[in-house]
């Protein structure tokens, strides 16, 4: 079942997050380029690229496994941000404007993996009903009216 990524909020701030990334990290020290640029950009990148991968994925447990690693990627997002700003590479106004953002996709990505979970368990719920139904009436389920 593949969703359209375009219309997932998490996927529009996450995408808005990276653009934000490159354009600060362009000013950032070139004997950062191979160390902290590529690490905080690659972790960036991984956000939405985590998303629109589960959102392409059959079922909808695969789906919530690239939102966790979305997450996680995140977490990482947040303390380069942090790190960056230590370490004098960020200015306030930036720096403000990228946690702001990166606060915004944890909110939604957080609401999408809810979201996810709860009609995950449904369908787990329905699975089991189902299955316990078959069990209880010794496989004949469907034959109950022609026994009546």
């Amino acid at each position: 079942m593949s969703r359209n990524f375009k219309n997932i909020k998490a996927w529009k701030h996450s995408d808005d997050l990276v653009v934000d990334i490159y354009s600060v990290t362009k000013f950032f020290p070139k004997e950062e380029l191979y160390g902290l640029v590529s690490q905080l950009r690659r972790a960036a990148v991984s956000v939405p690229t985590n998303i629109v991968e589960g959102s392409g994925r059959e079922h909808k447990k695969e789906y919530l496994h690239f939102l966790y690693i979305a997450r996680g990627s995140l977490s990482e997002v947040i303390y380069l941000i942090h790190i960056s700003k230590r370490l004098g590479y960020i200015e306030d106004i930036p720096f403000v404007k990228l946690n702001d953002l990166a606060e915004e996709v944890a909110k939604t990505l957080y609401g999408l993996i809810l979201a996810i979970k709860k009609e995950t368990n449904f369908i787990s719920i329905i699975i089991a009903v189902t299955t316990s139904s078959l069990i209880l009436y010794g496989g004949n389920l469907f034959n109950l009216r022609s026994q009546a």
